[in-house]
């Protein structure tokens, strides 16, 4: 078999290359002008590799006919590779890549109410696990599975929904700062990956035992694999219920170890003070 024939994009898409593109340009210009460790590019390269392979590739040919090679092309999309990206804290090295009007223009937009507004969304300590959890369930609803493999619009904002959830939700996670000025407390995300890791871990035990067949639509497409709707539902489920639960561990021990590192250099005590401020230098109120 020539393994270079799974390169070749099953469904061209430029809009995907010039994010890529876009993307690993802004991250190279900025190593020029942030030091960045051999670990976190690392991470970088090899989250976008798998980002790629799961979108651009052969592979995507079987995750439209295959239902465990769908469900294993989303644990890319909205696990490992926003972890490994996001885990390269690649935000400040990819504004460093920026053009200096470009960086001008961003700071200046984040300081209008609307960039506040969007800033405060997309880091909502809420909103993000939320909608994290809740585009992994949406699109298993077989009646929503069914028309999204069809049509390759809702196919396309399938994929790229969750992908950009992951990278949100990760963002928060991963994030080693306190609490301000970080979004999410370091409390909160240990326990958020457990909160978003049930759901999830259930859809997957019930997919993975349901003995009829939720998503005939990968029957009518024409299963690549020469196997049973009833095996690669099982497959499907489990990868839900086991890797991704897995990588989820992964993130919350890492939250879990920044948790402990803040602890121990006091700095959640600060936290805690900066908290309680504003009520305690509060002016008095007027007597009657």
């Amino acid at each position: 078999m020539d393994w270079l024939s799974w390169l070749i994009p099953w469904e061209f898409s430029p809009t995907l290359v010039a994010a890529f593109v876009a993307a690993s340009a802004l991250f190279l210009r900025g190593t020029r002008r942030h030091r960045v460790g051999r670990f976190r590019q690392a991470l970088f390269w090899t989250g976008m590799a798998l980002l790629y392979l799961s979108l651009h590739t052969r592979v995507d040919y079987y995750a439209e006919r295959v239902f465990f090679a769908h469900r294993v092309q989303h644990l890319v999309l909205h696990h490992l590779g926003p972890l490994l990206l996001m885990g390269a804290y690649p935000g400040a090295v990819m504004r460093a890549g920026l053009p200096t009007a470009w960086r001008v223009r961003l700071r200046a937009f984040m300081r209008t109410a609307a960039g506040r507004v969007l800033h405060a969304t997309l880091t909502n300590p809420i909103f993000v696990p939320a909608l994290f959890v809740f585009l992994v369930l949406i699109w298993l609803l077989p009646s929503v599975q069914f028309y999204s493999m069809l049509d390759w619009r809702l196919y396309r904002l399938m994929n790229w929904s969750v992908a950009v959830s992951g990278f949100m939700y990760w963002n928060l996670i991963l994030d080693r700062r306190p609490s301000p000025p970080a979004a999410m407390t370091p409390g909160g995300r240990v326990i958020s990956p457990i909160l978003t890791m049930a759901p999830q871990m259930v859809a997957g035990a019930v997919i993975a035992f349901t003995e009829r067949d939720l998503y005939p639509v990968f029957e009518l497409c024409g299963r690549a694999v020469a196997i049973t709707a009833q095996v690669d539902q099982s497959i499907g489920g489990l990868t839900m219920w086991i890797p991704a639960a897995m990588v989820e561990v992964v993130g919350l021990l890492f939250a879990l170890q920044t948790l402990m590192r803040l602890s121990a250099k006091g700095r959640l005590r600060r936290e805690h003070k900066a908290r309680r401020m504003p009520a305690r230098t509060a002016p008095p109120a007027p007597s009657a």
